[in-house]
């Protein structure tokens, strides 16, 4: 079940005054007495995994809005002052060894770690705004399990995709979307919150950046009520990516094809916000 949902102040308006519901979620506005405390915001715990980056932390870190409750560093045992800055920079900060080494690794460490209600992952490089974080948060309070960031919805963009890693995306995007009768816009694209509540469903295991592809194939197959947010992938501040663009597709396509339904499945119903 997938949305594509805009974030004008329109639509925004829209979807808080009809949120999609389950029949057994609570009614959205309850009889409240006098006394009643307001609720609280639900936490939010941001993780990031780094490998070296400490000439890029400080500027995410500047850049985290105030929705968020934690944030947790997985490190991947980075022989350069990644941790130090992070601890500078924001000494509240929860700085975790990541189990194992890669990028998969590192994210199932943070996941297992997070306190918040919401979870949100993104990378350190810089090529991610902390800044669109609150429109992620947004769609999860009101009635979606899996809000993933697209670069190719209206309102995103990517200022540092090559062509081979566009292709290559569109490619495996397309399996995805006829494997499972969706009709998602991006796939290979790290920048995704969820309701903790949910890990286990999403049943992760892939060490990789493959994980972000078995994220969503997971989410699918579980029925997560999904939306796409527009985002915009900025080129990396300093350094240079761990991920290849080759190697790491084929990662993700055996993923796919690793976790492809035994037969097609019924045509699930697609979500989407009021024009």
């Amino acid at each position: 079940m997938t949305t594509h949902p805009t974030l004008s102040p329109s639509t925004e308006s829209q979807v808080s005054e009809h949120p999609l519901r389950r029949s057994t979620d609570p009614p959205p506005h309850p009889m409240r007495r006098a006394t009643d405390r307001t609720p609280t915001r639900p936490a939010v715990s941001l993780v990031i995994p780094a490998l070296n980056e400490a000439r890029n932390i400080p500027w995410v870190f500047e850049q985290i809005p105030d929705c968020v409750g934690e944030v947790l560093l997985i490190d991947g045992a980075s022989h350069d002052a990644t941790v130090p800055v992070a601890t500078r920079i924001l000494p509240t900060v929860r700085s975790i060894p990541q189990t194992g080494r890669g990028k998969g690794d590192a994210l199932r460490t943070g996941f297992l770690a997070a306190r918040g209600d919401y979870v949100v992952m993104m990378d350190a490089d810089g090529s991610m705004s902390p800044a669109e974080i609150p429109h992620f948060v947004h769609f999860l309070e009101n009635g979606y399990d899996f809000v993933k960031g697209s670069r190719f919805v209206e309102g995103g963009g990517s200022l540092d995709i090559t062509r081979i890693r566009k292709l290559g995306n569109h490619a495996l995007l397309a399996l995805v979307n006829r494997l499972y009768d969706a009709t998602l816009t991006d796939l290979c694209y790290g920048f995704c919150a969820f309701r903790r509540s949910f890990l286990d469903q999403l049943d992760l295991h892939a060490t990789g950046f493959e994980i972000e592809a078995e994220m969503i194939v997971h989410a699918l197959r579980s029925g997560l009520r999904i939306a796409e947010v527009p985002s915009l992938e900025l080129p990396r501040r300093n350094g240079r990516s761990n991920l290849h663009a080759i190697s790491d597709g084929r990662r993700v396509l055996r993923t796919l094809l690793s976790e492809r339904p035994s037969g097609r499945p019924a045509p699930a119903p697609q979500e989407r916000s009021t024009p």
